[in-house]
């Protein structure tokens, strides 16, 4: 019998591509389409879209409960997204949801609550190129990819990065103009695996760059739990019988008055 496709979410805020014409011309349908273009290119994956400005930002409940993983961008209106989207994405990302956070996702609330840090950083938009260094060459995510791949020009992010300390760092960039950043990296938080990934802002045409949608492609695969654990504290009756407790006794001992 075949597995179930994973369902995957591409969320993204849908917003720069309205309003700047550069954007609109590198991602006509939203980067977020773009995204989710060559993700359905892999038949094990089922993918959706959601905008920030869809009812429940294309994020209900009923929508997070059937989706596997999450693919996350934002960047001008983080402070838009409603909280109690951010903590049902969160507990389901604790339930075993997994989340791919790309760019700018770095300072988005969902982001932020799982790390529990800043998640602040330095930046630049120049003419940088981009060098991505591939520090684990046998992890999944890194599959089909050699030591390092370039991105002509993007966006720069320079440490000091404030993340907590990643499980498995897979990435570290370097910029033309000197900076290093670690700018691929996992963590586990409950059941859910999470990747941030530093590439993609919004006036360039990263996405469109093959070997940044093969990171992305793994990572989504990577991030994918079969099973899900809901959140419950349930009291339990004792798989053996237990000696009485003394302390619940409540008749008199004897000689007691």
């Amino acid at each position: 019998m075949s597995k179930p496709p994973i369902r995957v979410t591409v969320w993204g805020e849908y917003r720069h591509e309205k309003k700047n014409p550069k954007v609109a011309a590198l991602y006509p349908g939203g980067m977020h389409e773009t995204i989710a273009a060559f993700l359905r290119k892999q038949k094990k994956l089922q993918v959706q879209t959601a905008t920030l400005d869809e009812p429940d930002h294309g994020l209900s409940q009923e929508t997070l409960k059937n989706t596997d993983v999450l693919v996350w961008w934002g960047h001008m209106a983080h402070g838009e997204v409603r909280q109690e989207i951010v903590e049902h994405a969160f507990s389901r990302v604790q339930e075993g949801m997994g989340l791919i956070a790309l760019h700018s996702a770095h300072y988005s609330k969902l982001f932020k609550r799982l790390m529990g840090t800043t998640c602040s950083l330095k930046w630049r938009e120049s003419t940088d190129k981009e060098r991505l260094w591939n520090l684990r060459p046998g992890h999944p995510i890194t599959q089909g990819i050699g030591d390092y791949f370039e991105i002509p020009m993007e966006e720069m992010y320079g440490e000091p990065f404030g993340i907590p300390e990643p499980e498995e760092l897979i990435f570290i960039s370097w910029f033309t103009g000197g900076e290093v950043f670690r700018s691929g990296a996992t963590w586990y938080r409950g059941n859910g695996k999470i990747f941030y990934f530093r590439p993609g802002h919004e006036t360039y045409p990263t996405y469109h760059l093959p070997l940044v949608q093969k990171v992305i492609t793994n990572a989504v695969f990577w991030a994918h739990t079969p099973t899900s654990v809901l959140d419950s504290c349930p009291n339990v009756p004792p798989l053996e019988t237990l000696p009485e407790d003394p302390e619940k006794n409540t008749r008199p001992q004897e000689g007691f008055r």
